[in-house]
């Protein structure tokens, strides 16, 4: 199993389990998003302790994550990047367009943080 997907009150987090996200196994997170999200989840962490490599066809499957959350009205965030994942999206410009926070902790709190930004902008 290349991904595990845990449902949380507000969010899910879908973690990478394994070291290369590439042209192999980008098809099958693509999915993921597109399942996660057509269940009714606007809000997706995507947790990359376990990838140490990343090529453009997993930033690929990263961007399409990135907008179904932002279509749905929710939010994107990646945490727990390696060095060379975190270069790859530096050398990319895609810093300014990703949410991402060093641990999965944060991830939430970050998520949580937008969710009540939202709620209030709805009252």
């Amino acid at each position: 199993m290349n991904f595990t997907v845990e449902k949380r009150d507000k969010y899910s987090i879908i973690k990478v389990e394994t070291e290369k996200l590439g042209g192999l196994i980008s098809p099958e997170l693509k999915a993921k998003f597109v399942e996660v999200n057509g269940l009714g989840e606007r809000n997706i962490i995507l947790n990359m302790n376990n990838a140490r490599y990343c090529d453009s066809s997993g930033l690929s499957a990263i961007l399409v994550g990135n907008r179904l959350c932002k279509n749905s009205n929710g939010s994107f965030v990646m945490c727990g990047l390696s060095d060379m994942v975190q270069k790859l999206v530096n050398i990319s410009q895609l810093g300014s367009i990703l949410n991402i926070t060093p641990t999965e902790q944060e991830a939430i709190d970050f998520l949580l943080m937008e969710e009540v930004g939202r709620e209030l902008e709805n009252e």
